[in-house]
């Protein structure tokens, strides 16, 4: 009964592929009007390279005009690949995509990954009426392999998935034996202080976001970059706030002005939260840079539009998201040869004019 039972599945699967394969009569009609076997058409739109560059790209134009698509079912039964990739994002900020730091990374993320033959999905612990976790939702959607790109790194789901036979990446987060992608927050900070410090700036004062890694390594670089060039910084102008929240930022700087020793300069956990600052700043009659030099954090649009024009760090997101799909595309195509890496990815101070030159 078993042995009949898996002759008849057996024969069901082949059947499905010869029927998904339906692409093998495209591909004939395909080798007939090019003149070339069924075999060379394959190889030539699978991006084979024991075929001349001529044919392949004569091969491709055909099919291109034939208005030939190839079936993913077939190629996931053929493959054992289902070339789709998962985006776990869980937005912190209530700002969904609308944050241009991440927006840039998943749109980049996408060109590449679409780029390589690969679709995304998003994916979460929701799928309608039914809960699942994130490993869960994964495998449900076929996922070939995850990108991590938001979410709370110690969540039991997420290690859960961290620990599965999944590929995944991380952004700027880093497990064992997992490849990460990271901006490099340490350089970020130590250059916007450097600067800020060569234009004669011996208090500083940092508002910084919550309590992630990426925090941790900015406070780390702040109080390691002081240190190096003799500044001593008091406690009270390191001020604690939310990423992406102008409201706290606000408030901080508030905190900051209210100081007998303010600082001469404010740096701000991230542009938008800026705008926080910069309100309370007007709203207390305080010129920029006349009377308070500030700097901000990611290099967004908004702050090379602002006037005065807000100094910053520009965090590369478009390289970072690039960058996190071809390594999950290695890991998925190349397992046995591909290593877990630490890829860190430079941006670049901008400088605006919202640093008082004090030297002078």
């Amino acid at each position: 009964m078993r042995s009949s039972l898996r002759r008849s599945a057996e024969f069901t699967r082949k059947t499905i592929v010869r029927q998904a394969v339906i692409l093998m009569v495209t591909i004939k009609d395909i080798s007939e009007r090019c003149g070339v076997s069924r075999a060379t058409v394959s190889k030539a739109l699978n991006g084979h390279t024991d075929i001349g560059a001529e044919t392949t790209a004569q091969i491709r134009r055909v099919a291109k005009e034939m208005g030939y698509l190839p079936n993913a079912t077939a190629r996931t039964l053929k493959l054992g690949r289902s070339h789709n990739i998962g985006v776990l994002f869980v937005d912190k900020t209530a700002c969904g995509l609308r944050h241009e730091y991440f927006s840039s990374i998943l749109d980049s993320l996408k060109v590449e990954a679409e780029r390589r033959g690969y679709d995304i999905t998003f994916i979460s612990k929701d799928i309608g009426e039914f809960s699942m976790d994130y490993y869960e939702h994964a495998k449900y959607r076929n996922c070939d392999g995850v990108v991590i790109a938001s979410v709370d790194f110690s969540d039991p789901a997420v290690l859960k998935l961290i620990a599965s036979e999944i590929p995944t990446v991380s952004l700027d987060f880093v497990y064992d034996n997992r490849t990460s992608v990271l901006s490099d927050n340490i350089g970020g900070i130590s250059a916007l202080v450097h600067y800020i410090y060569e234009m004669g700036h011996r208090r500083i004062a940092f508002i910084h976001g919550e309590d992630t890694s990426v925090t941790q390594k900015r406070l780390i670089s702040f109080h390691k970059t002081c240190a190096s060039l003799g500044m001593r910084v008091p406690e009270y102008y390191v001020k604690p706030a939310l990423y992406h929240d102008p409201k706290l930022s606000g408030l901080a700087t508030r905190e900051l002005l209210a100081l007998s020793d303010r600082p001469t300069c404010i740096l701000y956990p991230d542009d938008f939260s800026f705008i926080g600052g910069m309100n309370e700043l007007e709203r207390q009659g305080i010129s920029i840079p006349d009377d308070m030099s500030v700097a901000g954090y990611d290099g967004i649009l908004l702050s090379q539009v602002l006037r005065p024009r807000l100094t910053t760090y520009h965090q590369d997101a478009e390289t970072m998201g690039c960058e996190a799909a071809a390594k999950l595309v290695e890991l998925i195509e190349q397992p046995k040869t591909s290593l877990p890496q630490q890829i860190m990815v430079s941006g670049q101070l901008l400088k605006g004019d919202t640093i008082k030159n004090i030297n002078e």
